[in-house]
């Protein structure tokens, strides 16, 4: 799907966490890289797309980082109050989204390319609900709680789970109130859609659509944004 075709969609995206294994004396999506912080980088990826009309971020009440912000200012954000988990943070977001579709994105995934987006807004249009995955390549290990190893895990079909994730926007909000009122476990928004017993369609990414989770990460993503930016001036007008 070209962007020209896309419909003005809302994307969300949940901020309120600390990061707290990045061991910095603020939350990660604030650390600098490449010259702004990690959450301008992933805000712009989503700004800069054509079929996205506006982004909700859903902040930690005590949050004095995002102000500070000059993408802040950009009328098509909205903010919201997050909560203590991503769920609760997902579904602050949707109470306030009068559009029909939704897709979430993680604050800390900055290299984020409108070719992914234009793939999984095709693919979630003609399916009702898809994300974005990267193939599981290494051998998989299951641990016992001691740490040893009591199993090796085919690995065939096995996909690491991305961002963003789009879904119908009533929909979505329905499977996240079921669950977290049963109590059940919500890693992501797929997982809600398959518990509600939805069909979600898997399309796979660029694997360089990286989430920042410990220190090292900051230096390979900074690698990517650059391959990217050079990717982008070499193309012809």
């Amino acid at each position: 799907m070209s962007e020209a075709a896309s419909p003005g969609l809302t994307a969300v995206v949940p901020a309120a966490g600390i990061g707290s294994r990045m061991g910095a004396s603020c939350p990660k999506q604030y650390l600098p890289l490449a010259g702004k912080t990690i959450l301008e980088h992933t805000l712009d990826a989503l700004l800069s797309h054509s079929a996205i009309a506006q982004v909700i971020v859903a902040l930690a009440p005590h949050d004095t980082w995002f102000e500070t912000l000059s993408v802040a200012r950009d009328p098509r954000i909205l903010r919201v109050q997050g909560g203590a988990e991503r769920a609760y943070s997902v579904l602050n977001a949707l109470h306030v989204t009068t559009g029909p579709w939704v897709l979430v994105h993680d604050a800390a995934r900055p290299c984020l390319t409108h070719g992914d987006l234009d793939e999984l807004i095709a693919a979630a249009m003609a399916s009702g609900g898809a994300i974005l995955g990267s193939r599981v390549r290494d051998t998989m290990k299951r641990t016992d709680g001691a740490g040893n190893i009591v199993a090796t895990v085919d690995r065939d079909g096995l996909w690491h789970a991305l961002t963003p994730q789009m879904f119908p926007t009533g929909t979505l909000k329905r499977a996240l109130e079921e669950g977290l009122a049963l109590g059940a476990l919500i890693t992501d928004e797929a997982s809600a859609m398959e518990r509600a017993g939805f069909t979600v369609k898997m399309v796979e990414g660029r694997a360089d659509n990286i989430k920042v989770t410990r220190p090292e990460d900051l230096s390979l993503a900074e690698l990517f944004l650059q391959q990217q930016s050079a990717r982008q001036q070499a193309r012809p007008d």
